[in-house]
């Protein structure tokens, strides 16, 4: 069985699979299980909130279109006491949905109809990203200051003015992985590489998606930076500019 390290302990590989539709559901988690994760199935959005609560699963599936709760709800729920990997499954291709989905939290997402394969594939390379992507050897102790942001690499918090600002894991990363190198302009495949992880399938505007929640959450304004700057036609690094 697939295993994940969190700090010292090792515990199974689990998929919590929350889908309504049971032949889909049934689908994926046969595929999930062939590549030895354990798996539940879940089909409504309460019975799930309480099972990712009880269960900690590291990944969950989650379609938005659920009864009880909606996908939305359910991963703005699981957010206050989890930080597990997220996909969130939609039936809907209009980009607004894939941008609701994210704004509370998703790490990912899938459009209907998908292949099993690649959904198994995703969460394989998710299971593979590191739990602190940018805490290696030479940063772990690092506290990065720029102005009146403080980002405490090992502690995995940012501060703001002195004000926790609470960022998802995924948010988290990527605002670390640009200020480990301030002097550095990150391409999107570059930021993938380093937050998501080599092999990662999927839109690599998803990077632009994270990017601006970050800065809705430190106040920053794309058009007058303090703390992320647009490369046009690069990507983005750390500090003010046009």
């Amino acid at each position: 069985m697939r295993t994940e390290t969190t700090g010292h302990r090792v515990a199974p590989s689990r998929v919590l699979v929350v889908e309504d539709e049971a032949p889909l559901a049934d689908l994926v988690a046969t595929y999930l299980a062939r590549d030895d994760y354990e798996v539940e199935v879940i089909g409504d959005g309460r019975t799930a909130i309480q099972r990712s609560r009880e269960w900690d699963p590291a990944v969950i599936v989650l379609d938005l279109g659920l009864p009880g709760a909606d996908g939305v709800e359910v991963c703005r729920a699981v957010r206050t006491f989890s930080d597990c990997y997220i996909i969130m499954l939609t039936a809907r291709a209009e980009e607004i949905d894939k941008l609701i989905g994210l704004s509370v939290g998703a790490d990912d997402y899938l459009t209907k109809p998908f292949s099993a394969r690649e959904l198994v594939a995703r969460v394989g390379v998710m299971m593979r990203r590191p739990r602190q992507s940018v805490t290696d050897a030479s940063s772990a102790q690092q506290t990065l200051t720029f102005g009146p942001l403080t980002i405490d690499v090992a502690g995995r918090d940012v501060l703001l003015d002195g004000e926790l600002i609470e960022l998802t894991r995924t948010e988290f990363d990527v605002l670390a992985t640009l200020a480990s190198r301030p002097e550095m302009v990150f391409s999107r495949g570059q930021l993938i590489e380093s937050v998501w992880g080599t092999g990662w399938i999927g839109d690599d505007h998803l990077v632009d998606v994270h990017i601006g929640h970050v800065r809705r959450k430190l106040g920053d304004d794309p058009a007058e930076p303090r703390f992320i700057r647009t490369v046009r036609g690069v990507g983005y690094r750390m500090g003010s500019g046009t």
